[in-house]
């Protein structure tokens, strides 16, 4: 191809592909990075002899070079543009048949033509590619300056399986382009929902708060038995709406954050910490619970935290435990590490829960009361934070839920 001749067809170039700035950059990039398409160039030009191959796109006004393999120096590479009246493709696009010849000199459609006159072009294939919805997209073209034989039945039927393949090529990426952009949109609208919570979580403890402080007050004044026997309602209510809060905010922050982050520290409190939260329970429920504590060591862990999971298993044991029946808090610790388990009569958790017991936002079946199924996740994940677990046992209408946890240190 005369390098004059080139230089005035090209409108956009190799150049423009490599600054990002082509108006067919995208096409361009899901065929010259496809090992697919590199592989089909090279098999087209070995079965067929020609010495340049290329996968062009093709619309009613542009022809653009996507992907090409030049052994004849054509000088054309991706990104590439020649002006479409001076390619056969334009026939290709507004006929739907292919364009072939052996021979331009001795050619009875082709002979003399004036395109191959103008770029020395001798022997030529031009095979439509048409995307999985049937709308077209380009040609899958071969080009030699010498004789060569394409216009042979299996020559033929090989670029047509290719250009074939080539198209369905083309959907896949695009189906997988368009999956990739929902998901990346949908993990951006989850980013903004955890966000939202954990601002509206935020917001909300300070009213929480104050109501907790002004019912603790009221409930030292006297006051009618009507109004006294709302009391324990009352703060049973805003203790199950601070334990919602507490848990959306962990499960937002956990998944803004990367995970949930305990802060501990050395003598922890613990059994201070457990100890409140039962008398908290015992204030707003009628079962009763069995405090048994014997932490005989220091112990180093995120007290307020190990302390918010017990409190998670606790509410589930009053949900699910039968009335009237007790509830068994029990904490120990040796040298192997800490162990807190919760106990409840009751029916136990179904064989096929099990598995999801502890994943988020899933309830049980039999649950009382309003819940968002994030309890025994949180517990679990504060477990793991600390390096430990929790374990479930049914036997025998006992349900026990036991929070394991290593003896940690600082220097862990």
């Amino acid at each position: 191809m005369n390098e004059a001749t080139l230089r005035r067809a090209v409108i956009q170039d190799h150049a423009a592909f490599l600054d990002g700035e082509h108006d067919f950059q995208e096409d361009i990039l899901k065929l010259a990075g496809s090992d697919l398409v590199g592989t089909i160039l090279e098999t087209v030009m070995l079965a067929t002899n020609m010495r340049f191959a290329a996968v062009a796109r093709v619309t009613n006004d542009r022809w653009v070079a996507c992907r090409t393999v030049d052994e004849v120096n054509f000088g054309l590479a991706a990104g590439d543009e020649i002006d479409i009246q001076s390619t056969f493709c334009q026939t290709v696009r507004d006929t739907s048949d292919k364009v072939l010849f052996n021979d331009v000199a001795t050619d009875e459609v082709y002979l003399n033509h004036p395109i191959a006159a103008k770029f020395g072009i001798v022997s030529y294939a031009s095979i439509p590619i048409y995307r999985g919805d049937g709308s077209f997209f380009g040609t899958l073209c071969a080009i030699d300056t010498v004789p060569r034989n394409v216009k042979h039945p299996r020559a033929v039927a090989m670029l047509e399986m290719f250009a074939d393949a080539i198209g369905k090529s083309l959907e896949t990426e695009e189906r997988l382009e368009a999956q990739e952009k929902q998901v990346e949109q949908e993990r951006e609208m989850m980013r903004i929902q955890d966000e939202f919570v954990a601002v509206l979580g935020h917001d909300l403890r300070n009213p929480v708060a104050a109501l907790q402080s002004g019912i603790r007050l009221l409930g030292r004044q006297p006051l009618p038995d009507g109004a006294r026997k709302l009391v324990p309602v009352m703060q049973a209510s805003l203790l199950r709406m601070s334990d919602l809060i507490d848990n959306i905010m962990m499960h937002a922050k956990a998944r803004l954050g990367g995970g949930i982050r305990i802060e501990p520290v050395a003598d922890a409190p613990l059994a201070q910490a457990l100890t409140h939260i039962v008398e908290e329970t015992r204030v707003v429920n009628t079962q009763q619970v069995e405090l048994d504590l014997s932490f005989d060591r220091p112990l180093y862990c995120d007290a307020p935290r190990v302390a918010q999971a017990v409190a998670n298993l606790l509410s589930n044991a009053v949900r699910h435990g039968t009335s009237g029946t007790p509830i068994r808090l029990r904490g120990t610790s040796d040298a192997s590490g800490i162990e807190i388990s919760v106990t409840n009569q009751g029916e136990g958790v179904p064989e096929d829960m099990l598995q999801e017991l502890f994943h988020p936002f899933r309830r049980g079946t039999q649950t009382r009361g309003e819940g968002l199924g994030l309890g025994l996740y949180i517990a679990a994940s504060i477990a793991a934070a600390h390096g430990g677990r929790i374990d479930v046992s049914c036997e025998d209408g006992t349900t026990t839920f036991t929070f394991e946890m290593p003896l940690l240190s600082e220097a862990d």
